[in-house]
């Protein structure tokens, strides 16, 4: 008798034959994003970095020119530098939320 593979019965899956199937899946899936290694990592301290570090910079350059422009008793430059480093702290928490909601959302797909 010549038996193809979709004439057969499946076979009932034991526990032990799911839990080496399900390892099996999440290691094929992490060799296919293997992309995210420690130099995605020190991309993404990076990225979070200068997401601070632009709008504190653009911050004190509008404080020391609005200084420049409307001397008085306040600092324009501490102002700003305050306002830009408060905005780059709130983008560096969204780039951050974002990543993990992201990682929650793969890590909860290969348990599945």
């Amino acid at each position: 008798m010549n038996d193809k593979p979709g004439d057969r019965p499946p076979t009932p899956q034991t526990p032990l034959s799911q839990s080496v199937g399900a390892k099996a899946e999440r290691k094929l899936r992490a060799q296919r994003h293997v992309t995210r290694t420690v130099w995605f990592g020190l991309g993404m301290m990076g990225l979070i970095g200068w997401s601070v570090t632009i709008p504190t910079l653009l911050g004190a350059g509008l404080g020391i020119w609005l200084d420049r422009q409307f001397p008085g008793e306040r600092s324009w430059t501490l102002a700003m530098l305050v306002a830009g480093l408060v905005i780059g702290c709130l983008n560096a928490w969204h780039w951050v939320t974002k990543e993990g909601r992201a990682m929650r959302d793969e890590q909860e797909h290969d348990d599945d």
